[in-house]
């Protein structure tokens, strides 16, 4: 070894040579990719030339490309909940610690999310709303899969069916039967006829064998079941007991309201409100304390369940008007 090269450099360099050696590769060829190769730089690291590109407006209206860039950093911020709550579901190692420190990472995501909420709710001229809105039906924020594959990874399926349902059904039920009366269809279903609005038939179509793969992956494997699954101690830990309503609440009440908040700013008037983009029910739909969706019952006083979210819709109402 020629000795100006540094002793620390020459024991790296033996390292990966009995790296590639044990492998059955030529250390040699992956020096001369890494000779050849063009410095990485920040730009094509993150794909950034790509990323400023996906902002599309269909309208001339300056403000629709806020909603678009909103929503793509929305679904972002989905896909790193998701991420953090595939660990927890394949973590074998069963502490609260582990548990409690994925917990506050999707808190903090979420934190970030309801945080930034006033983007959509302030951030935006109402008139122009009003006008690029009509471009994008049957569009709709109803139809972001990612937030529907939370709530799968999140808690059994039996848990998101509609709250006038919710009694007929458990986990011994199908998968299949249960799907069919999930919560949110009946927000994109016509009162009256009863119909399934076209921004529901659209999701369905392309995301439904997605979302019944990964809850037959999940069946007893969701972070509800992975926290019963924990031993009694790990169950009692304070800071995960918190880390887990805390979750709850970010999700099925918090989120929700800054999204009436959005509705009530520019769909909701006097003379009656303008319809959701897909048609969606967003009054009865919305509410925390109509769907009472809870991740995780077993954490929840009877009283507590009863009253979801009723102290912070009045309090949104009275924000919003």
């Amino acid at each position: 070894m020629d000795e100006s090269i540094k002793p620390e450099i020459a024991e790296k360099i033996r390292q990966l040579e009995k790296k590639f050696k044990n492998s059955g590769q030529d250390l040699g060829s992956y020096l001369d990719g890494l000779l050849h190769d063009r410095y990485l730089t920040y730009w094509d690291y993150i794909h950034l030339d790509t990323l400023l590109s996906l902002q599309i407006p269909r309208t001339h209206f300056p403000d629709e490309e806020i909603f678009i860039m909103y929503h793509q950093i929305t679904e972002l911020y989905f896909k790193l909940i998701i991420h953090e709550l595939k660990q927890i579901i394949d973590d074998k190692l069963q502490t609260a610690e582990f548990f409690t420190k994925k917990l506050d990472r999707i808190n903090r995501y979420f934190r970030v999310l309801i945080d930034s909420f006033d983007v959509m709710i302030k951030g935006m001229d109402k008139d122009q709303f009003l006008k690029y809105r009509m471009s994008l039906l049957p569009a709709s924020g109803f139809q972001s899969v990612q937030f529907r594959l939370i709530e799968i990874y999140a808690t059994p399926l039996a848990n998101l069916v509609n709250s006038k349902e919710r009694d007929e059904f458990s986990e011994e039920d199908a998968l299949e039967e249960v799907y069919e009366h999930l919560y949110w269809k009946s927000g994109a279903t016509d009162i009256k006829t009863g119909e399934k609005t076209l921004t529901l038939k659209q999701f369905e179509y392309r995301y439904t064998p997605r979302m019944m793969r990964i809850a037959h992956q999940v069946k007893q494997s969701t972070i509800y079941h992975r926290y019963l699954e924990l031993p009694e101690k790990e169950q009692n830990n304070v800071h995960l007991i918190n880390a887990l309503r805390t979750f709850d609440t970010n999700v099925n009440i918090n989120w929700l309201l800054m999204h009436m908040g959005a509705a009530y700013r520019y769909l909701n008037r006097d003379k009656g409100e303008v319809l959701a983009t897909g048609g969606t029910n967003w009054k009865k739909f919305l509410p925390p304390s109509f769907q009472r969706i809870i991740f995780f019952p077993n954490l929840w006083s009877e009283e507590e369940k009863e009253n979801w979210g009723q102290q912070w819709v009045t309090h949104q109402f009275n924000t919003t008007k």
